[in-house]
Order: C-alpha cells, then structure tokens, then sequence
C-alpha cells in the first residue's frame, strides 16, 4: 500500500497515538508473531570479506550486511568466486548475507558517476544469485542529497531516473532498493513516489535520524512497513540504550507497523573489544523485542 506526502503527515501526527493503542502482544512469542534476525555491518563488525562470516557467528548473529565493493569499474560482489565464497562460509557457519551494501557511493555519487546505473546492474544480479531480499544505496559525503539543510533538486532528480531505470530488474530479482541518507521521512517519502516501486523503500537508520533531529518512532510509524525495507541500528559512540537515541520508543515503533525482517547493527566499539560490545548489543537488542 502506497500513501501520499499529505498522508504522512497526517500520519506522522496522529500516528503516535493510534500506534499506543494496538495491541502489544504482536511481538510475543505466539503464532503469527512478526520474524525478526539480528545481523550486523561488515565495516562496523571489522569483518569485511566472506570470513566475516564466522566473525558474526562468534557474535551470535544471524547474518551480515556485506559491502558490494570499491567504486571500480567491476564491484567485488559481481564477482562469482566472491560470492561462491560467500555461499560457503554461510553454509558452513550457518550465518547468511542479510543485504549487500552500496557504501561506496559515498564517495562516488549515484548522482554524478556515469558507472551508477552499471553499479546498480551488478548489484542486484549479485544480491540475487546471493538470495539477499535488500540492496542499500547510501547517500552521505559527497553523496548527500542535502547541503546545508536544502535539498539537493538536480541530484534527487538523477537518482529518480536511475532508481526507475532500475527499479524493474530489481522488482524482477525478487528484491529491494533502500535508500540511506540524510533525508526526512517526509522527503523520502517524495522520492519513493516519484521513482512509483515498490523495489524501491527507505532503508532507515534510526542513529542518523535522531541526530538528524527528526522524530525516529513518528517517521517510522508514518512510512509504515509498506516504505521501510530494513533498519541499523546505531548510537553514535555508544552502546545500544545509553546514548541519543530512544531505543525503547524505537522499538515500540518497529513493533507497532509489524516489521519483519533484519535487524542491524552498525554500532561503535566503545571497550574496545569488539567482540563484547557486539554481544552486548545483540543481547540489548534480543531483550527490547522479545526474542530467543
């Protein structure tokens, strides 16, 4: 289901309020109960290549968010020997790839780079082969869809080309293209109508937007599990719930659209032991929604 900016905001209102008034027990251990699978980021997990793989199991997750590569003409992961590897190390492990993430546009915009629409190829044959449901577009650096608070019109109107260029052989692969960047809800929400797929969706970080100011639970309550396609969680240099961001209303939020799928971890390493602190955070985690 597809809504309007006028009904984001309507919902972003009221949506608070409706969202108390549900039913809490949706996430309880009972028939029906939304699926969700902790996963964590290759580059926060220092665990980058397919051997992050049992890094992630040491940590006791359930898969890991891979880098599609560097911004070379052919990207790692349309490499079969790197997904071949990939397919190993998950069966071996029993930890799978949640999402392939594009993060290095960062550095060479979607906007500007002639190779983006090949990227974006690459990705989603690779994301497929790998049996990963979302592909993450990352837009901060040089990449960023805002300067100084204003919108980036020229930028927003090449990505809206390529994503509906795109959008089709992602819809086709059985897959989805989410959108991280710095953006409102309400202005993501502008784009995902304008590109008018469902392949395409917000890949929402509720760190960046609580630092961004926005109100985290609102948005997420007004984009709806319709727009939202997966979540990172993060706190800048904190462990999960003692920094920024409500974790607590977060996840009530996440609760009341009933999302299913992964969470992720793009979280710091405060200790210093990388291990710990991950474990620490998939625990915290675990405890908010009630999981095994």
């Amino acid at each position: 289901m597809k809504i309007t900016r006028r009904q984001f905001v309507t919902r972003t209102a009221c949506g608070v309020a409706g969202a108390l008034a549900a039913p809490g027990s949706v996430y309880a251990a009972e028939a029906g109960a939304p699926k969700l699978r902790l996963s964590a980021c290759d580059w926060s997990l220092k665990a980058r290549g397919p051997e992050g793989l049992e890094i992630a199991q040491r940590v006791g997750l359930d898969g890991l968010e891979i880098s599609a590569g560097s911004a070379t003409d052919t990207l790692d992961v349309a490499k079969p020997e790197v997904r071949q590897a990939y397919k190993e190390y998950a069966a071996k492990t029993g930890v799978i790839v949640s999402s392939v993430a594009m993060g290095f546009l960062n550095g060479a915009p979607l906007a500007e780079d002639p190779r983006g629409p090949a990227w974006l190829e690459q990705t989603i044959d690779a994301a497929k082969d790998l049996g990963v449901g979302v592909v993450l577009l990352a837009f901060f650096g040089k990449g960023d869809l805002r300067h100084k608070d204003e919108l980036k019109a020229d930028c927003v109107d090449v990505v809206v080309e390529r994503l509906k260029e795109a959008a089709p052989r992602a819809q086709q692969a059985g897959l989805v293209l989410g959108l991280e960047n710095t953006l409102s809800g309400k202005d993501n929400l502008a784009i995902l109508d304008r590109v008018g797929s469902d392949a395409v969706q917000v890949y929402y970080d509720t760190g960046n937007s609580t630092y961004n100011g926005y109100d985290v639970p609102a948005e997420i309550r007004a984009l709806g599990k319709e727009r939202i396609c997966q979540f990172h969680f993060k706190d800048g240099r904190y462990l999960l719930g003692q920094g920024k961001v409500d974790m607590e209303a977060v996840a009530e939020a996440i609760k009341a659209i009933e999302y299913e799928g992964w969470l992720v971890l793009e979280t710091s390493i405060p200790s210093k032991d990388r291990d710990a602190d991950f474990q620490a955070n998939a625990a915290y985690v675990r405890r908010l929604f009630g999981l095994a």
